[in-house]
């Protein structure tokens, strides 16, 4: 069967695989659209194996709210090259839209779950797209919340997801923008672990510059410092970040109660690449 351009443009639009690549699939197949698809689509998943050891903690943090629950993603590529890529951002959009709805119980049962614009699994379609972006991409972590929800997701890099007892769009907006900005640990002082205060007091009662006074003073001193620090880290005793003079409980006192928050930083925890520019070119060339 002859091959044609159009045909082989086809394919590529369908698979994003290269030009040269789709030819011989539809030449292999001779000229079955869909076989050649089958075909590009296992050497694609071959080709991911192979990525599937790289680092990646670069992507994008999503979010996506529907009527009755939100969802927050992280899902992690190579380079911020691709992160900025229109294919990568509708694929991370797509699954925070796919965690909002199929409230999945972990990674893998999501992974094992079908998308509804494809009828593929989210594993396979992340293969695809590894095969056609050519990057190392994982879906790295979620949370999902039901009721009053908001989210906000700053250049893809934090994201926020909030859940409250009653419905304010613009406080909670005002709330999330706040978390993003502030990252607080805990809501109030009643989730805070008795070990955290008792470790950042250790830390507190062994600096230099207490050692020198008085047990009963250095105790007070400590005890000040400590009790600043755990403010610092509760959302409803940070200073708005809109107006400093009132804190987020003053703000929202009789309006609505944060029940829960999470807060993403693209990357936190990950290892990151190290390139070494020379070194890549000097390996691509072969010396």
């Amino acid at each position: 069967m002859n091959i044609t351009a159009q045909m082989v443009k086809e394919l590529r639009d369908k698979t994003g695989a290269g030009m040269m690549d789709a030819k011989k699939a539809l030449v292999e197949t001779d000229g079955d659209m869909e076989k050649a698809m089958e075909v590009l689509r296992q050497k694609g998943m071959a080709s991911a194996d192979k990525k599937m050891g790289r680092i990646a903690a670069e992507g994008l943090v999503a979010s996506a709210i529907l009527d009755d629950c939100g969802a927050l993603v992280e899902v992690n590529c190579e380079t911020d090259f691709v992160a900025k890529n229109e294919e990568f951002k509708e694929l991370a959009n797509m699954m925070a839209e796919g965690v909002a709805k199929s409230n999945p119980s972990d990674n893998d049962a999501f992974l094992n779950s079908v998308c509804p614009k494809c009828g593929k699994t989210i594993a396979d379609v992340i293969k695809e797209k590894i095969a056609s972006i050519g990057e190392k991409i994982t879906f790295r972590r979620f949370i999902r919340y039901e009721g009053n929800t908001a989210s906000y997701v700053h250049n893809g890099k934090i994201g926020v997801l909030i859940k409250t007892d009653n419905k304010d769009a613009e406080l909670m907006n005002d709330i999330c923008l706040h978390i993003a900005s502030s990252a607080p640990e805990f809501i109030s002082r009643s989730e805070i672990p008795q070990s955290v205060i008792d470790h950042e007091t250790e830390v507190e009662m062994g600096k230099e510059d207490l050692q020198k006074k008085p047990e009963q003073i250095r105790a007070k001193i400590v005890e000040g410092r400590v009790n600043k620090l755990m403010a610092s880290k509760c959302l409803l005793e940070q200073p708005f970040i809109k107006n400093p003079d009132i804190t987020i409980g003053q703000l929202i006192e009789g309006k609505l109660s944060v029940l829960s928050f999470t807060r993403y930083m693209l990357g936190e925890g990950l290892e990151k690449r190290q390139d070494n520019f020379a070194e890549e070119v000097m390996s691509q060339i072969g010396c």
